[in-house]
């Protein structure tokens, strides 16, 4: 296997000046020598050791991703396109971890990244203390945040990307009233993040919006694998809406798995959606489509804030940050599948003929 020496005898130049090209320092290089360097290279078919690249910086072209649960399929899909983007435009893998929302396995991954030489990491954490963030900011990583914005009036060193949770739930209520819903209502989970608190205050806004008061529907608490068990949190709140004397007839959900969870319990309890009860999920998951009925999203723009979040990584400069500097996105038009429909008794009076028809 050739070495760097033998590349620099090849070229007829120093170790120092290879040196210099494979880590792009060719400003100052005359171009007839980075050509004899590039064909050596070439001709010896030589890759650069990235052990002796990490002993020698301290640091190893890894992303660190650290993500709630992997079971969630959103958090799989936001994976994918931030190590594609990160592959293909930076050279840097991915290395993920999931923490289930524990601030003391957050900051476990925080060290061990760290002894491996990973100095960029994103975290999917909407815990309200960012703390240990700002910590491991100090110890010379980069951080940038998904899914919660920086602690009002307060500068942060910290990235915070996020999708407008507060319009995306607003964008959902808006389509069941469309569809004439009055008894409304918002499925979630237990325990306050700053992502559910922005969604169920969209849901509220967009009732007010249009005189009406809509009612959030707690779950109960998650077990320790948190967002595995979303879809069947969803399934046990279906049985708890077909036990109500007067249940709502369009229900937002806090994202599409809690949402499919729904349609699952709600079919098992013998009512059907959308003819009973119509639904709505947040995220925009493939699987939405895939569901019987097709699950109405609101979709949120993965893609776009993947690249967001890898860009901010990688700026390893980037000067402090405040509450006003957050980069928000907007959520994606809604896409409308088989899941909403008119409320019951709206239905069924348009299947009454009307007055003077003939039979």
């Amino acid at each position: 296997m050739p070495t760097i020496q033998d590349v620099a005898l090849h070229a007829k130049v120093s170790v120092s000046t290879v040196s210099n090209v494979l880590n792009g320092r060719t400003d100052r290089m005359r171009a007839e020598t980075l050509a004899r360097v590039e064909a050596a290279i070439a001709e010896l078919q030589f890759r650069p050791s990235k052990l002796a690249q990490q002993l020698k910086t301290g640091q190893t072209p890894l992303l660190g991703l650290l993500v709630p649960s992997m079971t969630n399929p959103m958090y799989g899909y936001i994976a994918r396109e931030i190590e594609s983007y990160a592959q293909e435009h930076f050279g840097y893998r991915l290395l993920i971890g999931s923490t289930y929302r524990d601030r003391d396995k957050e900051s476990a991954f925080f060290e061990d990244l760290s002894a491996q030489g990973v100095r960029r990491v994103i975290v999917i954490s909407s815990l309200a203390d960012e703390r240990h963030f700002e910590s491991a900011v100090e110890r010379g990583m980069t951080v940038v945040s998904y899914d919660r914005g920086a602690t009002p009036g307060k500068l942060s060193r910290v990235g915070h990307v996020m999708p407008d949770n507060f319009e995306a739930a607003r964008i959902a209520t808006r389509h069941l009233i469309s569809h004439g819903h009055e008894r409304l209502a918002f499925a979630t989970v237990a325990g306050m993040t700053m992502s559910r608190s922005a969604k169920i205050d969209g849901f509220h806004a967009a009732a007010e919006e249009a005189g009406l008061k809509g009612k959030v529907l707690d779950g109960g608490p998650l077990d320790e694998y948190g967002d595995a068990v979303i879809a069947e949190v969803g399934r046990a709140t279906a049985h708890q809406i077909a036990a109500l004397g007067q249940r709502p007839t369009g229900i937002v959900a806090l994202n599409d798995l809690m949402a499919m969870g729904l349609m699952a319990g709600l079919r098992e309890t013998g009512l059907e959606v959308p003819r009973d009860v119509s639904v709505v999920g947040i995220d925009g998951l493939y699987l939405s489509g895939l569901s019987n009925p097709g699950l109405t999203t609101v979709p949120l723009p993965v893609k776009t804030m993947a690249r967001a979040m890898v860009e901010r990584a990688m700026r390893a400069d980037a000067p402090p940050e405040s509450a006003e500097s957050d980069q928000v996105f907007a959520p994606e038009p809604l896409v409308q599948r088989e899941s909403v429909a008119a409320p019951p008794d709206r239905q069924r009076a348009a299947r009454v003929p009307e007055e003077g028809t003939a039979s």
